[in-house]
């Protein structure tokens, strides 16, 4: 490609990408935090694992997110993977925003390292410590240094299509 072709490129918009990201099946996760007393927590699409030694893993937050103002002050997150029999877990924090609802008065849940809330009925989820943050358009990443993992289940993950039809809290 000559210089000349490149710079006759132009960014993809939103509904020229989503031809591509139609039909993948992201597994979807909740993510939870606590900071200067305050708890949060929001479905979640964008975590991957980034390294395997050392392990880390990127979560991205939407910056319009309750969770994501948590998040910012916050020292470790929690990523919870959630079973396919998991869908009214997912609607608690996909459609609830932290503005106007505590979603953890409404699910089991127990403190962990740093009073991070830990969700009782997700049997496989990994504390990490945030060692980088990197804005991503309307996302902010958040570099995880896993400290903390519990997997008692090695099942499917509830994925994105499974939720699809679910009102956001909040716009991305």
């Amino acid at each position: 490609m000559t210089p000349q072709e490149s710079s006759a490129l132009r960014p993809l918009t939103t509904g020229e990408y989503d031809a591509f990201v139609a039909g993948l099946d992201y597994p979807m996760f909740v993510v939870t935090t606590a900071a200067q007393g305050e708890r949060s927590g929001c479905l979640v699409g964008f975590t991957t694992q980034a390294s395997i030694d050392p392990p880390r893993l990127l979560v991205c937050l939407s910056v319009m997110n309750h969770t994501f103002r948590v998040a910012e002050q916050a020292e470790l997150l929690a990523v919870h993977v959630l079973d396919p029999g998991q869908r009214k877990l997912a609607e608690l924090f996909g459609e609830m925003t932290g503005d106007t609802t505590d979603k953890f008065s409404q699910c089991s849940w127990s403190p962990g390292p740093d009073g991070i809330p830990l969700l009782e009925d997700c049997p496989r989820f990994v504390v990490g410590r945030v060692v980088e943050r990197q804005t991503f358009g309307d996302h902010v990443g958040h570099l995880l240094e896993p400290v903390e993992v519990v997997s008692h289940s090695h099942r499917r993950a509830l994925g994105i299509e499974e939720v699809e039809d679910l009102d956001p809290g909040h716009q991305a």
